[in-house]
């Protein structure tokens, strides 16, 4: 284990995390909300932990290996969340405790949109910057992890996609060299903030709450400026502008750095997971705004078109925006809604869950196990698009959905085990393994009645529904240490 090397990165990291704790000074001289001294500080404090870490070290420059690269992706997330919450400590307005202020932090890195705060509305404008700014240095974190680091490990979603998958995202990186690809993503995720924040304006909302709803819509967050969410506007333009802007970010944002580079929708077309990604969208929504509509929830039509399309782009893409109070809907509305959670986005996309691409393979090899019954010797591969898929690869995502599964199993009966009832802590665990937000019961509005030891399994939920389970279970296993 090369320790100094991932001392040295992590040292960089941090100074580099550091400078993202000014821009808030800027929004609280704009405001003058006062707060500045808080960011100043932070960024002080930040940056000289990560001299400290990274100077001893400064010269080791040794190549990683895989066993690094996993210590070093779990300690960046975990590093972070921590050096994050450090504003939000500090900070008078809001008076948040450590665990309060770790949640808050890690939940905006990892862009599962869960809180513990009320009263946002009242909040300083910089403090509720820095939660949006949180969101999206976390979303643009996860495409590039996705879609050029985890590959490298051998983990995540994107590993499977490129491998098996026919099509442009079938290369190993989208570009030649990492930070050519790092790059690009940048681009087209500076330029899908950039729309939405035009598009925000153009529907009605003031240049800050479209800034800082434009970093939690593309980042797939979930944060608002209030603590009505998107609902705070009453607009259906405003609906529709995150409706659209949800829906592409919970697209592989490989496909959108491809279609914009060849200028063709072709590549959209032709990816089985984002045809797979549309058709459960528009299935879950029609299903929604039915059950809506038969049940007269709304009196006005259109009311029960925009909220059920809404909720269901929102909470199945894992952002966690809400125009209404789904978790008072009807029947089995709420529940299905969670269940959508669990699909979540396209891999390589700013969503949570455990991904289309798996579902899919799950879903085909479960049709060729019914063919297999009628037909015991014939030899059926499961495909994606034209191609075979080995059978190690549907190992690897059964594997997956078994691990993901057991760990929910494991953190419902933790959860419950500190007090909460089982429908709270059934849409609790959902909430924080997704990275989706809101869930029911008890944190419909947020996590903050939960206990500090909810709140902690919490943590620990976000991050390994972030780093794709394996990641950060790897490190507690014998083999990984064992030289």
């Amino acid at each position: 284990m090369n320790w100094t090397v991932a001392q040295r990165i992590l040292g960089l990291l941090l100074m580099m995390f550091s400078v993202t704790m000014l821009p808030p000074v800027i929004f609280s001289f704009i405001f003058a909300d006062g707060s500045w001294p808080i960011f100043i500080e932070s960024f002080a404090l930040t940056l000289l932990a990560g001299i400290v870490a990274w100077y001893p070290v400064r010269n080791k420059r040794k190549e990683l290996r895989i066993r690094d690269g996993f210590l070093v992706v779990a300690s960046f997330w975990t590093v972070l969340g921590m050096a994050g919450a450090v504003p939000l400590y500090l900070a008078d307005t809001p008076s948040m405790s450590v665990t309060d202020a770790i949640f808050e932090s890690m939940s905006g890195l990892t862009t599962t949109g869960a809180t513990v705060l009320t009263g946002l509305d009242t909040l300083p404008p910089s403090i509720l910057y820095y939660r949006q700014q949180l969101q999206w240095f976390g979303g643009m974190g996860i495409i590039v992890l996705a879609v050029a680091v985890l590959p490298m490990l051998g983990v995540g979603g994107m590993q499977l996609y490129r491998a098996e998958t026919p099509g442009p995202v079938k290369d190993t990186k989208l570009t030649p060299r990492i930070t050519e690809t790092a790059k690009a993503l940048w681009y087209v995720y500076l330029l899908f903030t950039t729309l939405c924040m035009i598009g925000y304006l153009l529907a009605g909302m003031g240049w800050f709450d479209a800034l800082c709803h434009a970093f939690s819509t593309v980042a797939i967050g979930g944060f608002s400026t209030h603590d009505l969410s998107i609902g705070y506007f009453d607009s259906t333009a405003i609906d529709l502008v995150a409706i659209l802007f949800m829906f592409l970010a919970g697209i592989n944002f490989s496909l959108h750095f491809f279609t914009w580079k060849t200028m063709s929708i072709r590549h959209y077309l032709e990816d089985p997971e984002f045809r797979a990604y549309s058709f459960i969208l528009l299935m879950v929504s029609t299903v929604v705004v039915a059950t809506l509509g038969w049940l007269g929830t709304y009196n006005d039509p259109s009311a029960s078109f925009i909220n059920g399309l809404f909720q269901t782009v929102s909470i199945a893409t894992t952002t966690g925006f809400t125009t209404a109070n789904y978790a008072a809907w009807p029947g089995a509305l709420p529940v299905l809604l969670i269940f959508s959670s669990f699909v979540g986005g396209c891999a390589g996309s700013t969503g949570g869950g455990i991904k289309v691409i798996r579902w899919l393979l799950i879903a085909k090899q479960g049709a060729r196990e019914i063919v297999r019954l009628v037909h015991p010797s014939a030899e059926i591969p499961v495909k994606l698009g034209h191609s075979a898929v080995p059978v190690r690869v549907v190992d690897a995502v059964w594997g997956f959905f078994s691990v993901y599964i057991v760990v929910y199993g494991i953190m419902l009966i933790a959860m419950m085990a500190t007090g909460l009832d089982q429908v709270t802590a059934f849409s609790a665990v959902a909430a924080v393994i997704n990275n989706l937000g809101p869930g029911l019961g008890e944190v419909a509005a947020g996590f903050m009645t939960l206990s500090d030891t909810a709140k902690w399994i919490a943590v620990l939920g976000m991050l390994l529904g972030r780093l794709e389970i394996f990641t950060l279970l790897v490190l507690i296993t014998p083999t990984f240490w064992r030289h």
